[in-house]
């Protein structure tokens, strides 16, 4: 990647909704020469999504919780069968796998703390192998959807 592919990046992480023609005339390339890298840097991996970002709070999602889960036995299906698990769950936002106190770190939203507990009873705690789930509550959110470091 050379300057130009770092800044039509930056553009599209700062609005990714700006035409093909807006990100060739900000990076000082033609509009075939931005389309073919901006194809090139999604065919490499580099841009693996376009998406909207939404407000939770308008959309009665209040309730943000992280969770430290630990897993009674770390055999490898145990470890599969919780990803894959957690992979279906629209209330998990994130799902790490962490060093340190739990194996894993997720972020989830409920609309109020009734959803959430109906979402520890009727799925987390449900999950075979879980040892542990100590949860985290936002009380508010300070920084998100950073963009990434770009030089």
């Amino acid at each position: 990647m050379d300057k130009i592919d770092l800044k039509i990046l930056a553009l599209l992480q700062e609005n990714a909704r700006l035409t093909n023609q807006e990100i060739a005339e900000r990076a000082g390339l033609s509009a075939a020469a931005c389309w073919r890298r901006m194809r090139a840097l999604e065919e490499s991996g580099v841009i693996s999504a376009y998406t909207a970002v939404l407000n939770r709070e308008a959309l009665s999602l209040n309730l943000s919780v992280f969770v430290h889960v630990t897993l009674a036995r770390h055999e490898q299906h145990n470890v599969a069968d919780f990803e894959a698990a957690v992979m279906e769950r629209p209330e998990v936002l994130e799902c790490h796998a962490t060093t340190g106190d739990a194996d894993f770190l997720l972020k989830v939203v409920t609309k109020d703390i009734a959803s959430y507990d109906r979402f520890l009873s009727d799925f987390l705690f449900k999950l075979p192998g879980i040892a542990q789930a100590r949860s985290n509550i936002s009380l508010r959110e300070i920084k998100a959807h950073g963009s990434l470091m770009i030089d």
